[in-house]
């Protein structure tokens, strides 16, 4: 009976809503993955990121919870499958945009715990109308801070390595919250 053999012909066959393996929306994802950046000659950076021996990240496909470039190049595959893909600033970070840099009230920061001054370099949050906002810190003065709220990768070229580590069926309460809940979710 052909559908009992198990070799891989039959399998590549069958068609992939069927298979429980592939990514598509609804999975719980995760993968490891090492991050880099390219250079306008092509060169790559040291690596700027990676998860290998710590846990891989997880997340909810089909509901822009990766970048938009890293979502695109994981449809379809499964576990165990390795990409490598360069992405350019509109599919990961988006352009640097001037308008996120901007002075703001030094009571309006929120520094990481432990930290009591604002520190060049370092990272804080603020808050906008429309919640809070990771931001890098440019220069300190008395009361006020000139802040980037630009990604850290905002018009940056990125190649990543990346590594599916599991794919799963989500949950009906992660699909209808839009994101991973408890083993690989986030902590509330």
């Amino acid at each position: 009976h052909m559908t009992e053999s198990k070799n891989t012909q039959d399998e590549a066959s069958q068609p992939a809503e069927t298979s429980n393996g592939h990514i598509t929306s609804n999975k719980v994802v995760a993968f490891h993955f090492r991050l880099c950046e390219v250079n306008e000659q092509g060169e790559h950076s040291e690596w700027l990121e990676q998860s290998n021996n710590r846990e891989p990240l997880y997340y909810l496909h089909g509901f822009h919870n990766v970048i938009v470039g890293v979502e695109k190049a994981l449809d379809g595959k499964q576990k165990g499958d390795k990409i490598q893909i360069t992405l350019a600033p509109d599919e990961a970070y988006g352009q640097r945009n001037p308008e996120h840099l901007q002075r703001i009230p030094l009571k309006h920061l929120q520094l990481p715990d432990g930290i009591k001054k604002a520190a060049v370099g370092g990272l804080a949050r603020a808050r906008s109308e429309r919640g809070w906002h990771n931001a890098i810190i440019l220069k300190a003065g008395k009361f006020t801070a000139d802040v980037d709220f630009n990604h850290p990768f905002a018009g940056r070229t990125l190649h990543y390595e990346i590594e599916v580590d599991t794919v799963r069926d989500a949950t009906v309460e992660e699909i209808a919250h839009g994101h991973v809940h408890g083993a690989g979710g986030h902590q509330h």
